[in-house]
């Protein structure tokens, strides 16, 4: 079998040489310098804004202990692009791929509509100090774990029966996520002003929404999620091909279903409840990598996504931070950039 291969994929049905069949990540090997050219592009642009980020205004002399302890302090936020840019763009290509659609994102299951729920609600029925309990670790905890059993418990009943559809999860999620914004609507209408303006700084998201405690936990979390989508880019290949042709590969299609939303949720909740929420970034920089990865394997789409991710959001914080003095201003940015290129792409694609 493997002579017949090798002998038609020579030659064609005239008997004539032609050009040898190859299998893996890439078509040939142009498209696999390109791929890597790319990304050395996206890291060297990523790096350099890493750079202006930790050094660029720093008023004392290179090299003084004030200076390493600005720059430590800069690492922060430096370190909270990285790990949201981690979560939304793993999350968005696994989501993609199990729902097999490339416009839909995981915010259409809730997650930010349930933050922005919890957070008004919390100001509603507290006043403005509703902020503050929600803040400290163990709170933030209550938060990722609330969203994460939101979702799976949503998955596991949708999912569970004869009937288990995706897309009716899909538009379950849909319908939950509404209600939730239009109960957190209301609440937010019977606010006072000075309540509502300290609600709004927590539903924008924003990099200074992050706590430095927070990281401690997020990071492992989100490391080990993101470590095992990645781990699972072989079978994510066989679940792009759809249901059917999975199964019939020996996929256990529901459980690996189950087991690639799991890893979503904890991504999304952890990106959400950490800086708030951030509705187009995911879906950018997965497009992002769909147009200039030259490749449908998971193993080398996720780290073009990343790359792309982190070299968009901090290239648009340090902009946005020392040009025009308005780093607060970055999620309403990457929303509109994202907001076009996903009316784009549903424009060209004329469908969901």
């Amino acid at each position: 079998m493997a002579d017949l291969l090798r002998t038609t994929g020579a030659t064609g049905a005239t008997g004539t040489t032609g050009p040898a069949r190859r299998t893996g990540a890439f078509a040939d090997a142009r498209a696999a310098r390109q791929y890597r050219v790319v990304l050395a592009a996206l890291v060297a642009v990523g790096l350099v804004a890493a750079a202006g980020i930790l050094t660029w205004g720093n008023p004392l002399p290179p090299g003084s202990d004030g200076f390493w302890r600005i720059v430590r302090l800069r690492a922060t936020s430096l370190l909270v692009i990285a790990v949201v840019v981690v979560c939304q763009a793993t999350a968005t290509v696994a989501f993609q791929t199990v729902t097999g659609n490339r416009v839909i994102t995981p915010s259409i299951m809730g997650f930010e509509a349930l933050y922005v729920a919890v957070q008004t609600a919390a100001v509603y029925f507290l006043g403005a100090v509703g902020v503050i309990a929600l803040q400290g670790v163990p709170q933030f905890a209550l938060q990722v774990v609330v969203m994460v059993g939101f979702s799976m418990l949503l998955y596991g009943w949708l999912l569970g029966g004869r009937r288990a559809n995706l897309h009716v999860v899909l538009l379950v999620g849909i319908v939950l996520g509404g209600g939730l914004r239009s109960v957190a609507t209301f609440m937010q209408r019977l606010l006072t002003p000075s309540e509502f303006d300290v609600l709004t700084a927590r539903l924008f998201g924003s990099v200074s929404n992050a706590d430095a405690s927070y990281l401690p936990i997020v990071v492992p979390l989100c490391a080990a999620a993101a470590l095992g989508l990645f781990l699972l880019s072989a079978r994510l290949n066989v679940l792009a091909l759809g249901r059917d042709v999975a199964v019939g590969l020996g996929a256990d299609h529901r459980r690996e279903l189950l087991g690639v939303l799991l890893l979503v949720s904890v991504l999304m909740a952890a990106s959400t409840a950490l800086v708030g929420p951030m509705t187009f970034l995911g879906f950018l920089v997965a497009s992002i990598a769909y147009q200039v990865a030259p490749t449908h394997d998971h193993r080398h789409l996720f780290p073009m996504a990343v790359a792309a991710g982190f070299a968009v959001l901090a290239g648009a914080y340090f902009v946005l931070k020392n040009v025009f003095y308005a780093e607060g201003a970055v999620s309403i940015l990457i929303e509109a950039v994202g907001g076009t290129v996903f009316l784009v792409v549903l424009l060209r694609k004329g469908r969901l």
